[in-house]
This record gives C-alpha cells, structure tokens and sequence, in this order.
C-alpha cells in the first residue's frame, strides 16, 4: 500500500559551515536525514553514500517486518561502501554518517537509526522524541550524571557513541516499528535543528496546522537566527492531511542532490604513505564529531567527573558565601534594633524595651530593658491605651523622660505611683493650697502690737 499524506524536505549549510555535509530524502514511502562528518569531502560523501543506498527501498511493502530487514541490510551494505571508499581513497578515512530512516507500512512506521540525528513524533499538540541519541552525553544523561539542560550545552555533546562509518562493517542499529494515525507529524531533522531549536518552539510550529513545506521553513528560520553553526537538514511527514501524495517525484536535498559536484581528493598514484599518516588529511577532514576510543572514551568520563567536582565545589563555595552574606546582613541588622528603645507594657506595668516593636517570625527583636514598676491600672485611660500600643523613643534618655511624663498621668485615688514623689511639682497642675508655714521650735509667737484708742472710744 502506497503511503498516503504529504511530506517536505529541506536542506541548508548554516551560517558557519562552508558546504553542507547533510544529505536528505522524502520519496512516496520512505523518508531519510544523513548527517555527515569526517571534513569537507568526506562529509558529504558519506552522507550521500547513505541516500544512494537506502533510496530504492522507497516502495511498497507487503510487512512491517519486510521493511524492518530491508533497512538494516542497506544500512550495512552502507557501511561496506564506506570502507571501500576509504580504501580507494585514504584521505578519507575516518568518515561516516548518521542515518535515521523512516519507512510507512500501511498503518506503521517502521523506524531505523543510528547517530545523533532524530525522528520527532507530533501528536495530539505534544511533541515526542522517538529515537535515541548514540552520544557520550547522552550516556550521561542516561545515567544520571547530567541533567537534560546540561547535556544540551556540554562540550562534548556531538561526541559519538555510535556511527555509520568505515570502522565497522557491522554497525549496532537501533529497529522498531510503531503504528501511526491521521493527523501525525513526523520530523526527521540533522542535530543542526535539533541542537539550537527548543523542543517548545518546534511543537510550537508544528501545532499550527501549516503545510509540511511551510512547516519546516519556519523551524529552519528559527535554526538561522538562533547562529545556526551546523548544517540543517529536516523532512516533515503528515499522516493523511488535505494534501495526500499518491505518487510523485522523490526529493533529494542536501549533498546527495548533486553527487557530481562532490569534490573528492584523488588518491596519490605512488603514495608511501597510509591513509592514516597522508599529509592532507588533518587540514582537509577535521571530524565535526566521531567515534571515539575506548581508552579516549575513558579520558572523557573522568574529565566529566572532574568538571562536576568542580561544578559541585563551586555550588558549596558559592552557598557558604552566600550565608555569610546573610549572617553578616542579619549581625549588622540586629545591632541596629539594639540601639532602638520603645515605652510598652509587660503584663500590669510600664516596661522600657530595648529593640523595635515588631518581630521577625518566631525571633523577638526587643527584650525588657527597665521594668518602672507603674501599674497600667493606675494610669488615664488615653495613657493605658498609649502604652499598649506602645510609645517609640529615640534614645533610652528620651524613653526614661516619656515614663515621667506618664507618671503624672494618673488616675485620682489610685495607690501610689513609685517614683511619684521625687517628681518636681508641674506649673500646669491643678493649684493646691499652699501649707501654713510654722514657726521654729521654742520661740512663743509675738504678742499683737498694742493701738492706741482715742479717748471715749470705748465708751
């Protein structure tokens, strides 16, 4: 049965690289994205090694298990063309490419790949990742030593694990088959997408129902602008859709579109030398990414260990900074209240407090400095309703003057205030009447001066 739906594919060089080493096919059943590497040449014949082999298993196909075996021979058979590339030719040596295959048996998808490219799934407004990235960072996301945020920008994340290349004629594949429904978007797209445009904003554009082609013209916007330093290569697949494919023409973007224009090296004719050792292959094939070493990949884990070792110290170091900011902050704050005194009440009496009125969570920022002993019963009831609400003081001298005051703030008929006696008498207080003055002990008081009486007044 012939794949029905629509599908468009894309290919650029980015704004760093200087050719495009990315190779791209969407025929009528079969859609693939090859990432190349191994410097200029090998790059780009590898990725076009890739489609060359794979394109003609674009037809029909009676299983899903049919096309599963088809897509693993071709990807080995690809494996052997590389290695007998690298053979006629030894300058490029080191070569290879990702592949990432998808290929629509009636209601499945029947997925291959291998690399760092990957295959999307946009289905009921969420965007899946379906396949695995083969890559030294992602084995450590896998276990757990780096978060996915960190991965996206750690300096080894186009490292390889797994590639297909002329070191292995047999590569490890990952194959498996998934069943598809109408209104599925499937995205093949190169890390050059992948690796600079957000999971979020490419479900973003994919939500908005455009055309395939469309679709994939803004996604390879947003890798643009975003610096785009790799090749972008992307081929959108719609399950059903206004705009079904029947039959057409397959489309080929990327190296693989003009394998004529390749420029690759001619091998010396009395070369002394290997492939390995030729003088011209350092400058004209410096790998993007590549399969490392056993013992490289070794060098790689502990460097990772020692970068969050260092990643850890710095944490420790910034947090112990961090809290002696704060104690300091608090220290220097607390001294401050300290020097603050308020008028308030404790329980029945007048206090003097040394702090500010107001607390912070469970710690008190005042304690009882001077209990006066003045009952707040004896006080008017404004002067109660004052103390209560407490009296701010801008040294402990104003606070002292502001308790005399309220001493002289009584009710009548209240027992004594202590201290009241030794206030001096205010000019603004009721007049009393001032007492008889006595005369000093043993002296007898004077007699009345004698008035002389005119004659015949008594009488």
């Amino acid at each position: 049965m012939v794949f029905q739906g629509s599908a468009a594919a894309i290919s650029h060089t980015g704004r760093v690289r200087q050719n495009n080493q990315d190779s791209g096919f969407a025929g009528s059943n079969l859609f693939v994205v090859a990432d190349g590497m191994g410097g200029h040449a090998g790059g780009d014949v590898a990725s076009a090694l890739a489609i060359g082999r794979l394109k003609h298993l674009d037809h029909a196909y009676p299983t899903t298990a049919a096309a599963e075996l088809s897509l693993q021979q071709a990807i080995a058979e690809t494996a052997t063309d590389l290695i007998g590339t690298v053979r006629e030719r030894p300058e490029l040596a080191g070569m290879g490419t990702t592949v990432s295959a998808l290929a629509m048996v009636d209601d499945y998808a029947v997925i291959a790949h291998i690399g760092d490219s990957r295959i999307y799934l946009y289905r009921g407004d969420q965007l899946t990742q379906i396949t695995t990235d083969h890559t030294f960072v992602q084995r450590l996301v896998d276990s757990g030593r780096i978060t996915e945020e960190e991965a996206r920008y750690h300096p080894r994340r186009s490292v390889l694990m797994r590639v297909l290349g002329d070191m292995s004629a047999n590569p490890e594949v990952d194959t498996f088959i998934m069943q598809t429904q109408p209104g599925d978007r499937w995205l093949l797209c190169s890390d050059g997408l992948s690796g600079v445009v957000e999971d979020a904003n490419t479900a973003k554009v994919l939500g908005q129902g455009f055309t395939p082609k469309r679709s994939i013209d803004m996604l390879l916007r947003q890798a643009l602008d975003a610096g785009a330093p790799d090749n972008v290569t992307a081929i959108l697949v719609d399950v059903g859709g206004p705009h079904p494919i029947v039959s057409g023409t397959a489309t080929i973007v990327g190296s693989a579109s003009n394998p004529a224009g390749l420029e690759v090296p001619a091998a010396p004719r009395h070369s002394v030398t290997s492939g390995w050792l030729h003088p011209n292959r350092q400058a004209a094939n410096v790998p993007s990414h590549y399969e490392p070493a056993a013992e490289f990949l070794e060098e790689l884990i502990e460097e990772d260990r020692r970068r969050a070792k260092r990643r850890r110290w710095a944490w420790i170091a910034g947090l112990i900074i961090v809290i002696g900011l704060i104690s300091v902050a608090l220290m220097v704050a607390y001294s401050w209240t300290q020097g603050r005194y308020f008028v308030g009440s404790d329980r029945d009496t007048v206090v003097i407090y040394q702090g500010i009125q107001q607390d912070l969570g469970p710690i008190k920022l005042s304690t009882p400095y001077i209990d006066t002993e003045i009952p707040l019963d004896a006080l008017t009831p404004f002067a109660q309703q004052m103390v209560r609400e407490t009296i701010t003081a801008s040294s402990l001298d104003d606070a002292k003057g502001i308790v005399e005051g309220l001493r002289r703030m009584t009710v009548p008929g209240t027992q004594a205030i202590p201290g009241a006696e030794h206030i001096a008498p205010d000019p603004d207080d009721a007049l009393t009447e001032a007492p008889l003055l006595e005369a000093p002990p043993g002296d007898e008081p004077a007699a009345p001066e004698a008035v002389p009486v005119a004659p015949g007044a008594g009488q």
